[in-house]
């Protein structure tokens, strides 16, 4: 979203429980171990603070994704997170080339800055990193590129995802036809095999006179990768499709975000068009897409255009929304437990990417420009 920088923070707190709807049928680095729980998550988390700004020396805004650094190499440190910028200093989005290192204690400093003009390989359009941010054995940082040349969706071009080394050096592209605007990403680790679940927002382009078109998808991309081995795809398969999208002046492009996996291989994607949350049945193994972005489990009620998604340590799902400032808690069974509003001030559009750490729930708030934290 287009937002100017702003300082203050606010909470306010609601447990709920017997809302929302389900149907019959994460920015993850990891599954679900536990089972899912009405027993609220969110329940005790009632204070936000602020870890730190996220803007960079080069005036970068609009911070989207999120991840926590499982393990230490090169210039990452075990229990930091990185954050992407999806905005460049003048508030353009799809132009944002920088990704920041925060420790616990909130010490920021400049993890990568990518140009576009020397990137190891192809990304149609160049840079702009979006909410698209995990990392794989060796230390590798993938990151999701949805680039523009002036800030408007007209000019958004299909983009890649950026493979850096663990000093923020770029080493390579993944590029493909499947691969059109990555905008959120679920990364799962096993060994030294990585599987990411991308959702993409811009499949067949801006259509002209088209404002919603039912075509983006979820792509499962496998790749190994170790030390000094750099990433290597071996695998994409398109596992959910005909979810809507449609380009928009103030969050360039409205499709499905947030991903995460569960336990029992569901995927949970955030198909913020639709104003619900889906869920794909295999997602590791399935061979044939699912349709329509995969069968509702919980949609309207408090959630509100819901973005980043993440599945918390009781099984539950949590979500941020842009359509106000609040962050939700839904069962796999579709029942909506608990609400918490992580921005009362600027509230519409200012939440992105979010991961639990422990009992602390860290996000984005790219209406201040700020990493916070939820305790």
């Amino acid at each position: 979203m287009r937002r100017p920088a702003l300082t203050a923070l606010a909470l306010a707190t609601l447990t709920l429980a017997g809302c929302g709807s389900s149907s019959s049928g994460t920015s993850s680095t990891s599954t679900s171990t536990h089972a899912a729980s009405n027993v609220a998550f969110l329940a005790p988390l009632k204070t936000v603070t602020k870890v730190t700004s996220t803007v960079p020396s080069n005036g970068d805004v609009n911070p989207y994704g999120v991840v926590t650094v499982p393990s230490s190499v090169g210039k990452l440190v075990a229990g930091d997170l990185l954050v992407s910028n999806f905005n460049d200093k003048e508030n353009n989005q799809g132009t944002g080339s920088t990704i920041v290192q925060v420790t616990p204690g909130g010490k920021a400093s400049l993890f990568a800055s990518i140009d576009p003009k020397t990137l190891p390989g192809p990304c149609p359009g160049g840079v702009g990193l979006t909410t698209a941010l995990g990392i794989v054995p060796g230390g590798y940082v993938i990151v999701g590129s949805l680039p523009t040349s002036n800030g408007k969706s007209a000019t958004a071009q299909y983009g890649c995802l950026i493979v850096l080394d663990s000093n923020g050096k770029p080493v390579s592209t993944i590029q493909s036809n499947s691969i059109q605007g990555p905008w959120d990403m679920a990364t799962v680790v096993r060994g030294n095999q990585s599987t990411l679940f991308v959702t993409n927002v811009l499949n067949g382009g801006a259509a002209a006179g088209v404002h919603t078109i039912n075509n983006s998808t979820v792509l499962r991309i496998r790749l190994t990768s170790g030390e000094g081995q750099p990433p290597k795809v071996t695998s994409e398969e398109v596992i959910a499709n005909g979810i809507p999208w449609r380009d928009d002046p103030t969050a360039l492009a409205i499709g499905p975000t947030g991903v995460a996996l569960a336990s029992n291989g569901t995927l949970y994607v955030a198909d913020t068009l639709q104003n619900r949350i889906t869920a794909i049945p295999e997602a590791m193994t399935r061979t044939t897409p699912a349709p329509s972005g995969g069968s509702t489990v919980s949609e309207g009620g408090h959630l509100k255009q819901p973005l980043g998604l993440v599945i918390a340590p009781n099984g539950n799902i949590i979500t941020t929304n842009a359509g106000d400032g609040n962050i939700v808690e839904t069962t796999p069974a579709g029942e909506q437990v608990a609400v918490q509003t992580a921005d009362s001030k600027t509230g519409a559009g200012s939440l992105f990417g979010l991961v639990i750490v422990g009992n602390k729930i860290y996000y984005v708030d790219d209406g201040e420009n700020t990493l916070n934290a939820l305790q």
